[in-house]
Protein backbone atom coordinates (compact mmCIF):
# COMPACT_ATOMS: atom_id res chain seq x y z
CA UNK A 1 0.00 0.00 0.00
CA UNK A 2 1.46 3.34 -0.95
CA UNK A 3 1.89 5.65 1.58
CA UNK A 4 0.49 9.08 1.46
CA UNK A 5 2.68 12.05 1.21
CA UNK A 6 0.93 13.49 4.25
CA UNK A 7 2.00 10.66 6.29
CA UNK A 8 3.71 12.55 9.46
CA UNK A 9 6.27 9.50 9.87
CA UNK A 10 7.89 9.79 6.08
CA UNK A 11 11.62 10.92 6.53
CA UNK A 12 13.62 11.99 2.99
CA UNK A 13 16.96 11.02 2.35
CA UNK A 14 18.09 14.29 2.02
CA UNK A 15 18.68 15.56 5.60
CA UNK A 16 15.94 17.80 6.81
CA UNK A 17 16.17 20.03 9.73
CA UNK A 18 12.72 19.80 11.94
CA UNK A 19 12.33 23.33 11.82
CA UNK A 20 12.68 23.74 8.35
CA UNK A 21 10.09 24.89 5.67
CA UNK A 22 10.60 22.35 2.90
CA UNK A 23 9.89 19.24 5.03
CA UNK A 24 8.59 16.07 3.21
CA UNK A 25 5.58 16.30 4.24
CA UNK A 26 5.31 19.39 1.83
CA UNK A 27 7.00 19.37 -1.27
CA UNK A 28 6.08 23.00 -2.64
CA UNK A 29 6.43 24.01 -6.42
CA UNK A 30 8.75 26.80 -7.45
CA UNK A 31 10.55 28.50 -10.56
CA UNK A 32 13.92 28.12 -10.67
CA UNK A 33 17.17 29.03 -12.55
CA UNK A 34 21.05 28.45 -11.76
CA UNK A 35 23.79 30.41 -13.19
CA UNK A 36 25.52 27.08 -14.92
CA UNK A 37 21.56 26.44 -16.39
CA UNK A 38 20.11 29.93 -16.49
CA UNK A 39 16.53 28.14 -18.03
CA UNK A 40 13.85 28.87 -15.82
CA UNK A 41 12.34 25.41 -15.27
CA UNK A 42 9.69 23.88 -12.33
CA UNK A 43 11.02 22.70 -9.15
CA UNK A 44 9.87 21.00 -5.63
CA UNK A 45 11.63 22.60 -2.24
CA UNK A 46 13.32 19.65 -0.28
CA UNK A 47 15.16 20.69 2.68
CA UNK A 48 18.03 22.82 1.72
CA UNK A 49 17.45 21.87 -1.59
CA UNK A 50 15.31 22.27 -5.25
CA UNK A 51 14.57 18.90 -7.07
CA UNK A 52 14.25 19.91 -10.61
CA UNK A 53 11.33 18.04 -11.88
CA UNK A 54 12.62 18.50 -15.61
CA UNK A 55 15.73 16.86 -15.11
CA UNK A 56 13.52 13.83 -13.33
CA UNK A 57 10.90 13.91 -16.25
CA UNK A 58 13.94 13.73 -18.45
CA UNK A 59 15.47 10.34 -16.99
CA UNK A 60 11.47 8.90 -16.81
CA UNK A 61 11.23 9.11 -13.31
CA UNK A 62 8.17 11.21 -13.40
CA UNK A 63 5.39 10.83 -15.93
CA UNK A 64 2.57 13.76 -16.06
CA UNK A 65 1.05 13.21 -19.18
CA UNK A 66 2.94 15.23 -22.00
CA UNK A 67 6.97 15.78 -21.68
CA UNK A 68 7.87 18.94 -21.18
CA UNK A 69 5.62 20.22 -18.57
CA UNK A 70 8.08 21.20 -15.78
CA UNK A 71 10.37 22.91 -18.82
CA UNK A 72 8.71 25.61 -18.62
CA UNK A 73 9.11 28.77 -16.84
CA UNK A 74 6.02 28.59 -14.63
CA UNK A 75 3.47 26.06 -13.13
CA UNK A 76 0.47 27.19 -15.33
CA UNK A 77 0.89 24.16 -18.10
CA UNK A 78 1.38 21.58 -14.74
CA UNK A 79 -1.84 23.17 -12.71
CA UNK A 80 -4.11 22.68 -15.83
CA UNK A 81 -4.06 19.08 -15.92
CA UNK A 82 -6.15 18.67 -13.04
CA UNK A 83 -6.56 18.15 -9.48
CA UNK A 84 -5.67 13.83 -10.21
CA UNK A 85 -2.86 14.45 -12.06
CA UNK A 86 -1.55 17.16 -9.13
CA UNK A 87 -2.60 14.63 -6.63
CA UNK A 88 -0.47 11.50 -8.46
CA UNK A 89 2.53 13.82 -8.97
CA UNK A 90 3.28 15.00 -5.70
CA UNK A 91 2.62 11.20 -4.33
CA UNK A 92 5.56 10.17 -6.67
CA UNK A 93 8.00 13.30 -5.61
CA UNK A 94 6.94 11.99 -2.48
CA UNK A 95 7.89 8.42 -2.83
CA UNK A 96 11.08 9.53 -5.07
CA UNK A 97 12.75 11.17 -2.29
CA UNK A 98 11.65 9.08 1.01
CA UNK A 99 14.99 7.41 2.87
CA UNK A 100 13.62 3.67 2.39
CA UNK A 101 12.84 3.94 -1.41
CA UNK A 102 16.44 3.48 -3.36
CA UNK A 103 15.51 4.90 -7.08
CA UNK A 104 16.62 8.49 -6.79
CA UNK A 105 18.54 7.69 -3.47
CA UNK A 106 21.42 5.44 -5.16
CA UNK A 107 21.50 6.96 -8.25
CA UNK A 108 24.66 8.68 -7.51
CA UNK A 109 24.54 10.75 -11.31
CA UNK A 110 21.13 11.74 -11.09
CA UNK A 111 21.10 13.12 -7.77
CA UNK A 112 23.73 14.92 -9.00
CA UNK A 113 21.84 16.66 -11.67
CA UNK A 114 18.80 16.80 -10.29
CA UNK A 115 19.12 17.68 -6.62
CA UNK A 116 20.22 21.85 -6.71
CA UNK A 117 21.43 23.48 -3.45
CA UNK A 118 18.92 25.88 -2.50
CA UNK A 119 21.48 28.53 -2.30
CA UNK A 120 22.30 28.21 -5.76
CA UNK A 121 19.06 28.70 -7.20
CA UNK A 122 17.70 31.67 -8.16
CA UNK A 123 13.73 31.87 -7.58
CA UNK A 124 11.31 33.35 -9.78
CA UNK A 125 7.51 33.82 -10.34
CA UNK A 126 5.92 30.72 -9.51
CA UNK A 127 3.38 30.95 -12.34
CA UNK A 128 1.91 33.42 -14.69
CA UNK A 129 -1.02 35.70 -13.29
CA UNK A 130 -3.80 35.90 -15.47
CA UNK A 131 -5.69 37.77 -12.80
CA UNK A 132 -5.32 39.51 -9.59
CA UNK A 133 -8.18 39.51 -6.85
CA UNK A 134 -7.84 41.14 -3.50
CA UNK A 135 -10.38 40.72 -0.80
CA UNK A 136 -11.24 42.09 2.40
CA UNK A 137 -12.43 38.86 4.73
CA UNK A 138 -10.85 39.19 8.43
CA UNK A 139 -13.83 40.78 10.83
CA UNK A 140 -10.65 41.76 13.03
CA UNK A 141 -8.87 44.08 10.05
CA UNK A 142 -12.26 45.29 9.13
CA UNK A 143 -12.98 46.26 11.91
CA UNK A 144 -9.99 47.96 13.00
CA UNK A 145 -10.05 50.18 10.06
CA UNK A 146 -13.62 50.86 10.36
CA UNK A 147 -13.20 52.18 13.85
CA UNK A 148 -10.58 54.36 12.92
CA UNK A 149 -12.46 56.12 9.76
CA UNK A 150 -15.94 55.18 10.66
CA UNK A 151 -15.90 55.09 14.57
CA UNK A 152 -16.90 52.26 16.47
CA UNK A 153 -20.66 52.38 16.00
CA UNK A 154 -20.26 52.24 12.21
CA UNK A 155 -17.16 49.93 11.58
CA UNK A 156 -19.11 47.21 9.41
CA UNK A 157 -21.05 48.00 6.72
CA UNK A 158 -23.81 46.36 6.24
CA UNK A 159 -23.00 44.45 3.55
CA UNK A 160 -19.78 43.01 5.11
CA UNK A 161 -21.29 39.80 7.40
CA UNK A 162 -23.22 38.99 4.12
CA UNK A 163 -20.67 38.20 1.32
CA UNK A 164 -16.96 38.21 1.04
CA UNK A 165 -15.86 42.14 -0.18
CA UNK A 166 -13.27 42.72 -2.99
CA UNK A 167 -11.92 44.47 -5.76
CA UNK A 168 -9.90 43.42 -8.88
CA UNK A 169 -6.47 44.24 -8.52
CA UNK A 170 -3.53 44.47 -11.05
CA UNK A 171 -1.78 41.39 -11.89
CA UNK A 172 0.94 42.88 -14.01
CA UNK A 173 2.64 44.37 -10.97
CA UNK A 174 2.85 40.51 -8.98
CA UNK A 175 5.94 39.97 -8.53
CA UNK A 176 8.07 37.48 -6.61
CA UNK A 177 9.83 37.50 -3.16
CA UNK A 178 13.16 39.52 -3.19
CA UNK A 179 12.02 42.17 -5.84
CA UNK A 180 11.95 45.62 -4.92
CA UNK A 181 9.46 47.98 -4.75
CA UNK A 182 9.59 51.81 -5.55
CA UNK A 183 7.57 53.93 -3.28
CA UNK A 184 4.52 55.16 -5.61
CA UNK A 185 3.28 58.16 -6.67
CA UNK A 186 -0.20 59.55 -6.81
CA UNK A 187 -2.70 62.22 -5.84
CA UNK A 188 -2.81 63.51 -2.40
CA UNK A 189 -5.17 65.42 -0.45
CA UNK A 190 -4.67 65.47 3.35
CA UNK A 191 -7.65 66.43 5.31
CA UNK A 192 -6.64 69.60 6.33
CA UNK A 193 -5.57 70.91 2.46
CA UNK A 194 -8.22 72.21 -0.07
CA UNK A 195 -6.91 70.97 -3.37
CA UNK A 196 -4.90 67.79 -4.25
CA UNK A 197 -1.15 67.48 -5.04
CA UNK A 198 0.70 64.86 -6.83
CA UNK A 199 3.63 63.20 -5.15
CA UNK A 200 5.21 60.33 -3.41
CA UNK A 201 3.35 58.44 -1.21
CA UNK A 202 4.18 59.71 2.57
CA UNK A 203 2.04 56.77 4.05
CA UNK A 204 3.09 53.32 2.27
CA UNK A 205 1.92 50.57 4.27
CA UNK A 206 1.97 46.33 3.83
CA UNK A 207 -0.85 43.92 4.25
CA UNK A 208 -0.08 40.71 5.36
CA UNK A 209 -1.94 38.33 3.40
CA UNK A 210 -2.33 34.56 1.76
CA UNK A 211 -2.99 33.91 -1.78
CA UNK A 212 -4.89 31.21 -3.49
CA UNK A 213 -3.68 30.11 -6.95
CA UNK A 214 -6.70 29.41 -8.61
CA UNK A 215 -5.20 25.39 -10.97
CA UNK A 216 -8.70 25.22 -12.83
CA UNK A 217 -11.04 27.15 -15.08
CA UNK A 218 -14.51 27.91 -14.42
CA UNK A 219 -16.76 28.45 -17.29
CA UNK A 220 -18.26 32.06 -17.86
CA UNK A 221 -21.94 32.24 -16.52
CA UNK A 222 -21.75 29.32 -14.28
CA UNK A 223 -21.73 29.01 -10.43
CA UNK A 224 -19.06 26.69 -8.27
CA UNK A 225 -20.40 24.59 -5.21
CA UNK A 226 -18.09 24.60 -2.64
CA UNK A 227 -16.49 21.12 -3.17
CA UNK A 228 -15.68 22.43 -7.51
CA UNK A 229 -14.19 25.47 -5.71
CA UNK A 230 -12.15 23.62 -3.05
CA UNK A 231 -10.98 21.37 -6.21
CA UNK A 232 -9.96 24.53 -8.23
CA UNK A 233 -7.34 25.48 -5.75
CA UNK A 234 -4.27 24.23 -6.63
CA UNK A 235 -1.72 25.87 -3.64
CA UNK A 236 -1.49 28.93 -1.44
CA UNK A 237 1.81 31.83 -1.24
CA UNK A 238 2.60 34.26 1.29
CA UNK A 239 1.14 37.58 -0.09
CA UNK A 240 1.62 41.17 0.32
CA UNK A 241 -0.62 43.44 -0.46
CA UNK A 242 1.63 46.89 -0.37
CA UNK A 243 -0.65 49.86 0.22
CA UNK A 244 -0.18 53.74 -0.29
CA UNK A 245 -2.72 54.58 2.51
CA UNK A 246 -3.29 58.23 1.58
CA UNK A 247 -3.16 57.76 -1.61
CA UNK A 248 -5.93 55.24 -0.95
CA UNK A 249 -7.88 57.53 1.15
CA UNK A 250 -8.35 60.17 -1.16
CA UNK A 251 -9.43 58.13 -4.28
CA UNK A 252 -11.38 55.61 -3.06
CA UNK A 253 -14.61 57.16 -3.18
CA UNK A 254 -16.75 55.93 -4.81
CA UNK A 255 -15.12 52.83 -6.50
CA UNK A 256 -12.64 51.68 -4.36
CA UNK A 257 -8.65 50.62 -4.31
CA UNK A 258 -7.33 51.28 -7.57
CA UNK A 259 -3.67 53.10 -7.64
CA UNK A 260 -2.86 52.76 -4.07
CA UNK A 261 -3.07 49.65 -4.56
CA UNK A 262 -1.65 48.53 -8.24
CA UNK A 263 1.44 49.75 -8.26
CA UNK A 264 2.68 46.17 -6.43
CA UNK A 265 2.04 42.60 -4.86
CA UNK A 266 4.48 40.65 -3.48
CA UNK A 267 4.05 36.56 -3.63
CA UNK A 268 6.58 33.89 -2.14
CA UNK A 269 8.47 31.61 -4.77
CA UNK A 270 6.52 28.57 -3.07
CA UNK A 271 3.55 27.38 -4.11
CA UNK A 272 2.36 24.94 -1.23
CA UNK A 273 -0.15 22.39 -2.27
CA UNK A 274 -3.92 22.58 -0.87
CA UNK A 275 -3.45 18.89 -0.38
CA UNK A 276 -0.19 19.65 1.93
CA UNK A 277 -2.22 21.85 4.21
CA UNK A 278 -5.13 19.36 4.46
CA UNK A 279 -3.81 18.09 8.39
CA UNK A 280 -3.89 21.08 9.10
CA UNK A 281 -7.78 21.85 8.15
CA UNK A 282 -10.15 23.70 10.80
CA UNK A 283 -13.33 25.50 11.09
CA UNK A 284 -13.27 29.31 10.84
CA UNK A 285 -14.83 31.72 13.31
CA UNK A 286 -19.07 31.20 13.74
CA UNK A 287 -20.43 33.37 11.13
CA UNK A 288 -23.71 34.87 12.29
CA UNK A 289 -25.84 36.00 10.12
CA UNK A 290 -25.70 32.56 8.47
CA UNK A 291 -24.47 32.65 4.95
CA UNK A 292 -27.16 32.44 1.94
CA UNK A 293 -26.97 29.11 0.23
CA UNK A 294 -24.51 29.62 -1.90
CA UNK A 295 -22.15 30.84 0.09
CA UNK A 296 -22.87 27.66 2.71
CA UNK A 297 -20.10 25.66 3.26
CA UNK A 298 -20.34 21.72 4.67
CA UNK A 299 -17.19 21.23 6.06
CA UNK A 300 -13.96 23.01 7.78
CA UNK A 301 -12.25 25.63 5.60
CA UNK A 302 -9.44 27.39 7.09
CA UNK A 303 -6.50 26.75 8.24
CA UNK A 304 -4.05 26.51 11.47
CA UNK A 305 -1.27 28.59 9.52
CA UNK A 306 1.34 30.61 11.92
CA UNK A 307 2.14 34.22 10.32
CA UNK A 308 4.98 36.31 11.74
CA UNK A 309 6.13 39.61 10.25
CA UNK A 310 9.32 41.41 10.59
CA UNK A 311 10.55 44.70 9.41
CA UNK A 312 14.43 45.90 9.43
CA UNK A 313 14.09 49.83 9.39
CA UNK A 314 16.61 51.59 6.68
CA UNK A 315 20.24 51.36 8.72
CA UNK A 316 19.21 48.81 11.22
CA UNK A 317 21.58 45.78 11.93
CA UNK A 318 18.45 43.55 12.30
CA UNK A 319 15.41 42.94 11.84
CA UNK A 320 12.84 43.34 14.47
CA UNK A 321 8.80 41.20 14.70
CA UNK A 322 6.23 43.67 14.47
CA UNK A 323 3.29 40.85 14.27
CA UNK A 324 2.71 37.70 14.59
CA UNK A 325 -1.06 35.86 13.64
CA UNK A 326 -3.27 32.96 12.20
CA UNK A 327 -4.51 32.67 8.84
CA UNK A 328 -7.48 30.90 10.80
CA UNK A 329 -8.65 34.15 11.99
CA UNK A 330 -10.36 34.80 8.36
CA UNK A 331 -14.01 35.48 8.50
CA UNK A 332 -14.94 34.27 4.73
CA UNK A 333 -12.73 31.44 3.66
CA UNK A 334 -10.54 30.94 0.56
CA UNK A 335 -13.12 28.50 -0.61
CA UNK A 336 -16.15 30.83 -0.35
CA UNK A 337 -14.33 33.94 -1.55
CA UNK A 338 -14.10 31.59 -5.13
CA UNK A 339 -17.80 30.43 -4.46
CA UNK A 340 -18.56 34.75 -4.34
CA UNK A 341 -15.67 35.62 -7.62
CA UNK A 342 -17.74 33.01 -9.73
CA UNK A 343 -21.46 33.78 -8.56
CA UNK A 344 -22.43 36.11 -11.07
CA UNK A 345 -20.94 34.27 -14.12
CA UNK A 346 -17.62 35.37 -13.66
CA UNK A 347 -14.97 33.59 -15.57
CA UNK A 348 -12.37 31.98 -13.57
CA UNK A 349 -8.64 30.67 -15.00
CA UNK A 350 -5.71 28.97 -14.51
CA UNK A 351 -2.94 31.08 -12.86
CA UNK A 352 -5.83 33.18 -11.02
CA UNK A 353 -4.53 34.79 -7.57
CA UNK A 354 -7.28 35.68 -4.96
CA UNK A 355 -5.60 37.69 -2.25
CA UNK A 356 -7.21 36.83 0.96
CA UNK A 357 -7.19 40.31 2.69
CA UNK A 358 -5.02 41.46 5.00
CA UNK A 359 -5.10 38.89 7.90
CA UNK A 360 -5.28 40.02 11.58
CA UNK A 361 -6.30 38.49 14.83
CA UNK A 362 -8.14 40.05 18.00
CA UNK A 363 -4.98 40.84 20.09
CA UNK A 364 -3.03 44.13 19.38
CA UNK A 365 0.04 41.97 18.27
CA UNK A 366 -1.67 39.94 15.80
CA UNK A 367 -2.65 43.10 13.47
CA UNK A 368 -1.54 42.78 10.12
CA UNK A 369 -1.01 45.97 8.85
CA UNK A 370 0.99 49.44 9.91
CA UNK A 371 -2.40 50.97 9.78
CA UNK A 372 -3.74 49.19 12.61
CA UNK A 373 -0.32 48.26 14.25
CA UNK A 374 0.38 52.24 14.61
CA UNK A 375 -3.19 53.07 15.00
CA UNK A 376 -3.24 55.31 11.76
CA UNK A 377 -0.26 56.98 13.00
CA UNK A 378 -1.43 57.58 16.29
CA UNK A 379 0.85 54.90 18.06
CA UNK A 380 4.06 54.81 16.19
CA UNK A 381 5.88 51.07 16.58
CA UNK A 382 8.96 51.19 18.94
CA UNK A 383 12.04 49.36 17.15
CA UNK A 384 15.26 48.53 18.61
CA UNK A 385 17.81 51.15 18.55
CA UNK A 386 15.45 54.13 19.40
CA UNK A 387 13.96 53.73 16.16
CA UNK A 388 9.88 54.42 15.36
CA UNK A 389 8.13 53.75 12.43
CA UNK A 390 4.32 54.73 11.82
CA UNK A 391 4.96 54.05 8.42
CA UNK A 392 7.26 52.53 5.45
CA UNK A 393 10.37 54.64 4.79
CA UNK A 394 12.78 54.11 1.78
CA UNK A 395 15.49 51.44 2.55
CA UNK A 396 12.73 49.62 5.43
CA UNK A 397 12.72 46.11 4.33
CA UNK A 398 9.88 43.63 5.65
CA UNK A 399 9.51 39.58 5.87
CA UNK A 400 6.88 37.54 5.86
CA UNK A 401 7.09 33.90 6.80
CA UNK A 402 4.11 31.42 7.14
CA UNK A 403 3.95 27.68 8.43
CA UNK A 404 2.05 25.05 9.62
CA UNK A 405 3.10 23.16 12.84
CA UNK A 406 3.14 19.08 12.37
CA UNK A 407 4.53 16.67 14.85
CA UNK A 408 8.55 16.53 14.54
CA UNK A 409 8.23 18.47 10.82
CA UNK A 410 6.37 22.09 9.34
CA UNK A 411 4.83 22.67 6.02
CA UNK A 412 6.00 25.78 5.36
CA UNK A 413 5.99 28.75 2.63
CA UNK A 414 9.82 30.01 3.20
CA UNK A 415 9.29 34.14 3.67
CA UNK A 416 8.10 36.96 0.94
CA UNK A 417 10.81 40.00 1.34
CA UNK A 418 10.51 43.53 -0.09
CA UNK A 419 12.50 46.92 0.27
CA UNK A 420 11.50 50.31 -0.50
CA UNK A 421 13.30 52.31 -2.78
CA UNK A 422 13.02 56.04 -3.29
CA UNK A 423 10.20 57.24 -5.80
CA UNK A 424 12.01 58.54 -9.48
Amino acid sequence: MTTHPNDPSLRSFIDVDPASDFSIQNLPYGVFSTAANPTPRVGVAIGSYVLDLWEIEQDSRLDVGPLGVFSTPSLNAFMALGPKVWAKTRARISELLRHDHPELRDNEELRKQALVPMRDAKLHLPFAVSGYTDFYSSKEHATNVGVMFRGKDNALQPNWLHMPIAYNGRASTVVVSGTKVKRPRGQLKPPNVEAPSFGPCKRLDFELEMGVVVGQPSAMGGMLTEQQAEEMIFGFVLLNDWSARDIQQWEYVPLGPFLAKAFATSISPWVVTREALEPFRLSGPAQEPVPLDYLKQGKPQNYDLELDVSLRAAGANAPAGISRTNFKYMYWSSVQQLMHHASSGCAMNVGDLLGSGTISGPEKNQRGSLLEISWNGTEPVELPGGIKRSFLEDGDSLVMRGWCQGQGYRVGFGEVEGTILAAE
